[in-house]
C-alpha cells in the first residue's frame, strides 16, 4: 500500500524554470532553438529517406546509421519541442507523471544510442580487419540482432530508471532550475530517501557510459594497429576516411557527457550545466546527420548523383 505522502504526488508539479533568467533571450533562442530543431528533423528524416530509396546503401554500416537517425530523431522530439513551449509561455509546470514519462523515453533513447555506436564501432572493427569475413559475421541477422540488443538495453535501461523514481515521494511543488526532466529533477524534487535510486543511477549510469565506451575504443585501438600495418597510403586513407565520421560523433557525444556527469566541478554554474545539456540533447541529434553526410564519401557521391540527375532532367 502506497504512503499518503506518496499518493499526493498524482497532484504535484514541477516548474521547470529553463532560461528564464534570461527574459531578453528568451524570443532568440525560440527561434535559434526551432531553427536547431527544424534541421535536425529534416536531417535525420532525411538520411532514413535517403539510405531507404538508394539501392547502393544497403549495407551494415548504413542500416545502423539508419537507425542511429532515427533513434536522433526521437530524443530531439522528446525535449526539444517542451523546451520551445516554455520559452513562450508563462506556465512552466510539468505534472510528475509527464515529467518521468519524458524522462523515461529520453533514457530509452540515450541509451539506445550509446549501444548503436558501440555497434557501428564493431562494424568498423570487422570491416577493416578482417575484410574477407565481413559478409560472415555481419549477415543480415547478426545486423538485425544487433540492433534489436540496442533498443532492447535502451528499453532495460529506461525500465530500471523508471522504477527508482517511482519509488520516490514528492510532497510539494518544487521549483526546478532546469529545462528537461533529467535525473537529478527527480531527486532534488523528492522528500524520502534517495539513497535506491542514487544507487541506481550509478550502476546503469556507468554500465552504459564505460561499458560502451570500452568497447568503441577497444574496436578503433585495433583498427589504428591494423591500419599501421597497411602499406599503402591510398589504403590507409581509405580506411581511415570510413572511421572519420564515426569518430566525431563519438568524440562529440561522449565528451559532452563525461563533461557533464563524469568530472566533479564544484556546483558547475547552472547554466554550464544547463548548456551542456542542451547541447546533448538538442544540438548532437542536429550535428550527427550533418557530420554523416559531410564526411562520408558514399554519401557525398550519391548526393553529386542525384544533383547531376535533376539537373540533366531540368
Amino acid at each position: 500500500m502506497m504512503s499518503p505522502e506518496r499518493n499526493q504526488s498524482s497532484v504535484v508539479v514541477l516548474i521547470l524554470l529553463g532560461f528564464s533568467d534570461y527574459p531578453e533571450l528568451q524570443v532568440p533562442l525560440f527561434l535559434l532553438f526551432l531553427t536547431i530543431y527544424a534541421i535536425a528533423v529534416v536531417g535525420n528524416v532525411g538520411m532514413i529517406a535517403f539510405i531507404k530509396i538508394n539501392p547502393k546503401l544497403h549495407t551494415p554500416m548504413y542500416f545502423f546509421l539508419s537507425h542511429l537517425s532515427f533513434v536522433d530523431f526521437c530524443y530531439s522530439t522528446i525535449v526539444t519541442p517542451k523546451l520551445l513551449e516554455n520559452l513562450v509561455v508563462q506556465d512552466r509546470s510539468i505534472s510528475i507523471t509527464a515529467c518521468i514519462t519524458q524522462f523515461s523515453t529520453c533514457v530509452t533513447c540515450v541509451a539506445t544510442e550509446m549501444v548503436m555506436l558501440a555497434v557501428m564501432a564493431y562494424d568498423r572493427f570487422v570491416a577493416i580487419c578482417y575484410p574477407l569475413l565481413y559478409t560472415v559475421y555481419m549477415s543480415p541477422k547478426r545486423c538485425t540482432l544487433l540492433v534489436t540488443a540496442a533498443y532492447s538495453w535502451g528499453i532495460i535501461s529506461s525500465i530500471a530508471f523508471t522504477y527508482s523514481l517511482l519509488v520516490l515521494s514528492f510532497c510539494e511543488t518544487k521549483i526546478i532550475d532546469n529545462f528537461v526532466c533529467e535525473y537529478s529533477v527527480f531527486l532534488s524534487a523528492s522528500c524520502s530517501d534517495k539513497q535506491f535510486s542514487e544507487k541506481i543511477l550509478f550502476i546503469f549510469a556507468n554500465l552504459n557510459v564505460f561499458c560502451t565506451l570500452i568497447i568503441i575504443l577497444t574496436s578503433y585501438l585495433f583498427i589504428f594497429l591494423t591500419i599501421l600495418k597497411m602499406h599503402s597510403a591510398s589504403g590507409r586513407y581509405k580506411a581511415f576516411s570510413t572511421c572519420a565520421s564515426q569518430l566525431t560523433v563519438v568524440t562529440i557525444f561522449y565528451g559532452t557527457i563525461l563533461f557533464l556527469y563524469c568530472i566533479p566541478n564544484s556546483q558547475n554554474s547552472w547554466l554550464v550545466v544547463k548548456s551542456g545539456s542542451v547541447f546533448y540533447l538538442v544540438v548532437i541529434p542536429m550535428l550527427n546527420p550533418l557530420i554523416y553526410s559531410l564526411r562520408n564519401n558514399d554519401v557525398k557521391k550519391t548526393l553529386r548523383k542525384l544533383m547531376v540527375f535533376k539537373i540533366i532532367s531540368q
